[in-house]
């Protein structure tokens, strides 16, 4: 999950001025977390405390009204309702906030059940919910062991993503675009073309676009295969709130403990 934020903080200040090179700082006085990261906390929180998924996202967004870049309009004014409803929303937003469900499940299908979970409660269109459960299976695969190949090819068989170009194909024409379909397969082949975490990254956020949640995506997955470099880690946690670090630690402890019973 620290993966995630950390794609999250390195792409922020790259979403409004994209670059198409990997050779950049990670960190600036001006990298911080986004909506990403919010969201991404309050579904590990909701994972760890249960109880309603909804209240508890309202309620960190509530809490945190005015991320580095916003929240996106229709998902900001969802924020806010009495009773919110899904909006049929095939946006990235319920793919960059998925990442926990990776790390918070003992079995890749009750990750897939979860997955569609957290994205119907607003992200209900099919290629939302597509979104969310292929980023959180490759999260899950990724910590449970597997190679990139059979991540690869479970992606492509349950899911239909064309994974076989290149960050170097893709990076020319590409531009932004919030949608699952044109965020969710870019990032799984950053992660796929990677050498090791701080790569995948810079591969993700080299390609331009929506350089925060494509690195957060990428950064979930590479956190999960790799591990996070501890220099990494240490930056992060310097800038997120410490409710934010505790959710972090506690979910930390729940895997490790899942994974070693």
């Amino acid at each position: 999950m620290i993966g995630a934020i950390a794609g999250d903080i390195i792409g922020s200040v790259y979403e409004f001025d994209n670059i198409k090179t990997m050779d950049f700082p990670l960190f600036t006085d001006e990298s911080n977390y986004t909506d990403d990261t919010i969201m991404t906390v309050a579904i590990a929180d909701w994972l760890l405390n249960r109880g309603n998924l909804v209240g508890i996202m309202q309620e960190y967004g509530r809490k945190y009204p005015c991320p580095m870049g916003g929240y996106g309009a229709r998902f900001s004014h969802w924020l806010q309702e009495e009773k919110p409803q899904p909006y049929d929303s095939w946006g990235n937003g319920s793919a960059m906030r998925v990442s926990a469900v990776g790390w918070g499940c003992i079995s890749l299908v009750e990750a897939l059940v979860v997955a569609k979970g957290t994205a119907m409660v607003s992200h209900d269109h099919p290629e939302g919910i597509k979104g969310a459960q292929a980023t959180a299976t490759a999260v899950y695969m990724a910590r449970d062991g597997n190679s990139k190949q059979e991540i690869k090819r479970s992606i492509e068989s349950l899911f239909s993503y064309n994974l076989d170009r290149t960050c170097d194909e893709i990076r020319p024409d590409y531009r932004f675009d919030v949608s699952c379909q044109g965020t969710v397969p870019e990032a799984i082949i950053a992660f796929l073309e990677s050498t090791d975490f701080e790569n995948a990254i810079r591969l993700a956020v080299s390609l331009g676009g929506d350089s925060d949640t494509l690195a957060c995506i990428t950064g979930g997955i590479a956190g999960a295969y790799y591990g996070v470099p501890d220099d990494i880690q240490q930056e992060v946690m310097k800038r997120i709130p410490p409710e934010f670090q505790e959710i972090v630690k506690r979910l930390n402890a729940r895997s490790l403990s899942c994974r070693n019973s």
